[in-house]
């Protein structure tokens, strides 16, 4: 609910409104900083609330830095002044996940991380239903609904912080012992569940940002808020799939098992999408996909918390992994000015299908060694 309204529909109005109309460049130059100043704030943050073995201070000080950086966007004079307001933003929004999500895993035992990534599926279906209140024609005031953000946001994190006192399991926050593995087998394990979620979300993100420009090139007149309601109903149905597949992970001890499945479907999605030659088809095939993605996604990040080797560092690795989700951004432009013009976007699709497929192979050694 931060993120979405915020960076989908808030601030390209808000450059709008600073510009006089619509800045591609301006978006783009905002989005990059931002996303340059999220990386660096989640690795530095995490790594400090691990140093300071406490997790709910860093959450309550983000929760507060973030909603008034949030409402001094709204106030922005130029577009010099939004692009700091929105990298402050970045690293104060941080300030608070970092060490929210790192309070997930001195929380949750391995046999409920599946359940757990199953439960994370709500957090981008709330964030499109948020986006979709807050820009409701005549429901919020324009000059209200960064406030109303920042309302909900405060609504969902403080009682958790408030209620979550004595909830740490001592048994998960014990510094992990040398093993004298001379091969760092879980070290592997971590770099492949990397580059695995890396992969799959090249694909995401790219579909995420040109998913309505390809439909119109299938049907010139598919209308703006078809591609949205399609994006909102695969992330709403991917919620409780993906409960279902987490408990069902942890009642059978199986983790990366629906990993590999995911991204298997993920492949079978854009196949389908890059032969699509009508709409319903190419429509069928992003359900696929889109839900696939989501579930992948969802469950990954809590089967992540379970293979992360030193709970000491926990906070800091999770950083790390949140490149996975910031890096696609900074690719994505370069992969589609290169291949769309020449190829057409079935060739984007065979790319996004051959990463996914990837993704599958890599998680399958996993599944051979967890």
């Amino acid at each position: 609910m931060a993120y979405v309204p915020l960076l989908t529909v808030l601030l390209p109005q808000q450059i709008v409104t600073l510009q006089g109309g619509e800045d591609v460049a301006a978006l783009a130059q905002v989005s990059f900083l931002g996303a340059v100043m999220a990386s660096l704030a989640n690795i530095a943050v995490g790594a400090l609330s691990d140093r300071s073995t406490v997790r709910r201070p860093w959450i309550i000080a983000g929760l507060i830095a973030s909603n008034m950086a949030l409402l001094a966007v709204g106030r922005a004079d130029s577009i010099a002044e939004l692009v700091l307001l929105i990298m402050a933003w970045q690293v104060a929004l941080n300030l608070m996940l970092a060490p929210l999500m790192a309070w997930a895993g001195d929380c949750f035992p391995d046999s409920q991380k599946g359940v757990l990534g199953g439960a994370l599926a709500l957090a981008p279906a709330l964030g499109a239903v948020a986006g979709s209140v807050v820009t409701f024609a005549g429901l919020v005031p324009p000059d209200a609904r960064l406030g109303l953000v920042a309302l909900l946001v405060t609504a969902l994190v403080l009682p958790a912080v408030v209620l979550g006192g004595g909830r740490v399991r001592g048994e998960l926050m014990q510094p992990a012992a040398v093993t004298g593995d001379p091969l760092r087998l879980r070290d592997r394990v971590v770099v492949r569940m990397w580059v695995a979620r890396l992969l799959v979300q090249v694909a995401e993100g790219g579909m995420f940002a040109f998913l309505l420009y390809w439909l119109r090139s299938l049907a010139p007149d598919y209308p703006e808020n078809g591609a949205a309601n399609i994006f909102s109903m695969v992330l709403v149905c991917a919620v409780p799939l993906s409960l279902l597949l987490g408990r069902w992970s942890d009642r059978h001890a199986r983790p990366v098992l629906p990993l590999v499945a995911c991204a298997l479907m993920c492949t079978a999605g854009m196949l389908v999408m890059a032969a699509a030659g009508t709409l319903e088809m190419a429509i069928a095939g992003y359900v696929l996909f889109g839900l696939a993605a989501a579930i992948f996604l969802a469950l990954h990040s809590g089967q992540t918390l379970r293979v992360l080797p030193a709970p000491q560092h926990r906070g800091r690795d999770l950083g790390l992994f949140n490149l996975t989700n910031t890096v696609p951004g900074m690719v994505m432009p370069w992969l589609t000015v290169l291949l769309v013009p020449s190829f057409g976007y079935s060739a984007l699709f065979v790319l996004f299908a051959t990463l996914s497929l990837l993704s599958a192979a890599l998680l399958t050694a996993v599944m051979r060694r967890t």
